[in-house]
């Protein structure tokens, strides 16, 4: 009997899901991993925190998908959680983890494999609460209000980080639609190229249906009446043009 597939995802939500471990053996290896089981009336899964670090969450699922495949299990693992078909690996930045992150973000949005995929990945930069046009703009807030309370002479300096603050606010509320048509990306471009192949198969199977090989249209030629006894310089008459009314 072969072994379950087992499919290894990240939710809208940022936490990695492992879906499928039905056996004992499997589960046991997510749960050494670092995956935390759950069972309830949904079934058994297996879970990374929403809180957990990207880099740690690309990290564990890697390393389960890594065992089960050793135990002989068939392990669905998308590019943005598998360090081996990512981008070449991230700089060490020090005491810069956030700048990190980030990077480990943009290799997740380079690596999307369709809209839904990509939708994921952009929600990290997005998300209302968690995300990090959010976390960036409370930041810049925090660093006007702190220089303003620390130096009420420096409020021009103030202000410019307040102003910083308000352009990621405006970016925010540009983008924070955009969901539905990320998840939609790619999908009416297939349709129009799947629409626009058979319409090109119906016009080529038109003009084969149409065309009349070169033997027929001979044929035609010769046996049209008059064709072999027509002078061959016939005058040609101009035609008459209707004169003037009296």
């Amino acid at each position: 009997m072969p072994a379950p597939s087992i499919i290894i995802t990240s939710e809208f939500s940022g936490s990695v899901v492992a879906k499928g471990a039905t056996d004992d053996l499997s589960a046991q290896l997510l749960k050494h991993a670092g995956f935390k089981q759950i069972d309830d009336w949904h079934g058994r899964r297996h879970r990374l925190p929403t809180t957990m670090p990207l880099a740690d969450q690309v990290a564990i699922a890697t390393h389960a998908a890594e065992m089960l495949r050793a135990a002989r299990y068939d392990v669905d693992l998308p590019p943005s959680l598998d360090t081996a078909r990512m981008s070449p690996p991230i700089p060490v930045l020090g005491p810069y983890a956030a700048g990190a992150e980030l990077l480990q973000i943009t290799d997740r949005i380079r690596a999307a494999e369709d809209g839904a995929d990509l939708q994921r990945a952009v929600d990290h930069l997005l998300h209302p609460k968690h995300g990090v046009l959010e976390r960036a703009r409370e930041a810049l807030e925090a660093a006007g209000q702190q220089i303003y309370d620390l130096d009420d002479e420096a409020y021009n300096l103030a202000d410019r980080f307040d102003i910083a603050a308000e352009f990621l606010s405006a970016a925010q509320s540009e983008l924070i639609s955009s969901e539905d048509e990320l998840l939609h990306i790619g999908t009416a471009s297939d349709s129009r190229t799947e629409a626009r192949t058979r319409s090109s198969a119906l016009s080529d199977q038109r003009g084969a249906a149409l065309a009349t090989s070169p033997a027929a249209a001979k044929t035609k030629v010769s046996s049209a009446p008059g064709s072999e006894t027509a002078p061959p310089n016939t005058a040609v008459h101009p035609s008459r043009v209707p004169g003037p009314r009296r």
